[in-house]
């Protein structure tokens, strides 16, 4: 990872009513060791968060300034500290109106990773804790805890500067206790909402089913690719990367790397060439499982239908080929 530039501004708003008074760096970051490792944590928290939405900048305006400021910082108008001093004061002036918000250090970051450039901007809190001192003495220690990042986003600049027709080059976290929570966070960035991850997530893994059925794939390689898919699905989401219709389509398959690829753009799934994978969808493929009463069943998504069969009307599961262990069982007793 390449750091670019980075600060960090203070914004102290209690949750009382009392007004927001905003503490603004007046120049970067210098680079550290210490920066590149809060950066890091922060991407894997970032990306192993939940509830993730994608999308796209309103159109530049008095209620969503943000994307006119960022073009400035890009155009050369005004340097990275100043974009940012901008922008934090419109973040104060819209925490102030949100009763549900309160303050903390709001970090922005440009980087580069690979060839892609992004922009993180998050808003974090710390944690009280305790230490050991090289006295050996216990004291009090306050820590950045990245395990609590509830309002956070990604631009992937690369994309917005050149694919003028996408709709998810914007990541954002919608709030863990509810929509509202992360509203006036994402009208800061002046993002709406593009691309529907879990609905995206959901329909790839339909069009995977259909494409198992329709190859007629032997049971042991339908399991092979069910768990190649999963697994690249989920280390993009742990990269913070879109799953790649191509690319998954030639791991699925590599004698016939198009094949996946073609099943879905000769169906009508109307699933884009990249999509942002849903981390709780890809779970909830990977297996079914289910507990109550002394009984717990779990089996794999791609068993149902073959050596598992549902009947909804009458709440039952119909199970083939049942281990050895478990006849033998059954046959003592």
């Amino acid at each position: 990872m390449s750091i670019r530039h980075c600060i960090v501004h203070l914004i102290d708003k209690k949750p009382d009513g009392t007004p927001a008074v905003l503490h603004a760096r007046d120049s970067e970051l210098a680079e550290s060791v210490a920066i590149e490792n809060l950066l890091a944590d922060l991407n894997d928290s970032y990306n192993a968060k939940q509830g993730k939405a994608w999308g796209f900048f309103h159109a530049e305006s008095g209620a969503y300034p943000f994307s006119g400021w960022l073009k400035e910082y890009f155009d050369g108008s005004q340097d990275f500290t100043c974009f940012s001093r901008v922008a934090i004061k419109h973040l104060q002036t819209l925490m102030e109106a949100s009763n549900l918000s309160i303050g903390g250090h709001v970090l922005f970051a440009h980087y580069q990773q690979g060839m892609t450039e992004y922009l993180a901007i998050a808003l974090l809190h710390h944690s009280e804790g305790v230490a050991v001192n090289a006295e050996l003495d216990v004291t009090p220690s306050r820590h950045l805890d990245l395990g609590q990042l509830h309002l956070a986003a990604r631009i992937n600049l690369s994309e917005w500067k050149n694919n003028q027709n996408s709709k998810q080059y914007i990541s954002f976290i919608k709030g863990k206790n509810g929509k509202k929570v992360s509203e006036y966070f994402r009208d800061f960035i002046g993002c709406q909402e593009g691309v529907d991850g879990p609905g995206e997530t959901r329909t790839l893994l339909k069009a995977f089913s259909d494409y198992v059925e329709k190859e007629d794939l032997p049971e042991e390689s339908a399991r092979e690719k069910t768990q190649t898919l999963v697994e690249y699905a989920t280390t993009q989401t742990k990269l913070g990367e879109p799953v790649t219709l191509e690319e998954l389509s030639s791991l699925i398959d590599e004698h016939r790397p198009q094949a996946f690829y073609d099943h879905i753009r000769n169906s009508d799934y109307g699933l884009s060439p990249e999509i942002p994978a849903d981390k709780r969808t890809l779970n909830q493929f990977r297996r079914f499982t289910g507990r109550a009463e002394g009984l717990s069943i779990s089996f794999e998504a791609h068993l149902l239908g073959e050596k598992i069969e549902y009947d909804e009307a009458a709440g039952t599961l119909i199970i083939k080929g049942l281990p050895t262990q478990l006849i033998d069982q059954l046959k003592r007793r």
